[in-house]
């Protein structure tokens, strides 16, 4: 099947291309705080604005799709309601010494293989079970999810968590290692994404 196909009809039937809309969606991590600063709950929520998501769905069988996430790791930035100071200090640790941007420009996730838990009306539920490339290293992650099938759009929404030393990122230390954040990150996401004919 060639990738600029639109509408293709192969063995398992039509796939339609479905490409996500970035600035109609919300998808960020929340990073978890350890150390002293823990109880003031003191954990940052990062946005996830510069991403191209496509997926190519089989509406008749949608175990048959698949979805291909491009994330530029140098557009991360930080949401929460912080001094500018110390916003910049934690996107400084995050781009400079955890993620290393400038080095590994680009987080990946693709998948083509989806499994259906249950379906009605359109609206499924199911696990993208997929490669996850961050920092140079890849590992396979599941990413339950539930989808909306509505016409010429299609909307997905879940969470899901990943240990950040399973892609050998350093856990972050700031204020001179009074903050320090926990091994896990969350995930959560809401995207909508729109058919290309």
């Amino acid at each position: 099947m060639g990738s600029n196909e639109r509408g293709v009809t192969t063995e398992s039937g039509i796939r339609q291309l479905y490409v996500a809309e970035a600035r109609a969606s919300q998808f960020t991590a929340q990073v978890f705080a350890g150390g002293l600063l823990s109880a003031f709950g003191h954990s940052p929520t990062i946005a996830i604005l510069d991403f191209v998501a496509e997926a190519e769905v089989n509406p008749e069988n949608l175990e048959k799709s698949s979805l291909k996430i491009t994330i530029q790791a140098a557009a991360l930035t930080v949401k929460n309601d912080i001094s500018d100071k110390d916003r910049r200090e934690i996107e400084r640790t995050m781009h400079e010494e955890i993620l290393e941007s400038s080095s590994y420009p680009e987080i990946i996730y693709e998948c083509s293989n989806v499994s259906v838990a249950t379906s009605a009306e359109r609206q499924y539920s199911v696990t993208l079970n997929g490669d996850l490339t961050m920092h140079g290293v890849t590992r396979r992650q599941a990413v339950p999810a539930r989808v909306v099938l509505d016409g010429d759009s299609l909307r997905a929404f879940g969470t899901f968590s990943l240990r950040q030393t399973d892609y050998e990122l350093k856990l972050a230390q700031v204020a001179g290692g009074v903050l320090k954040v926990k091994d896990e990150i969350k995930f959560s996401f809401n995207i909508l994404a729109r058919k290309k004919e």
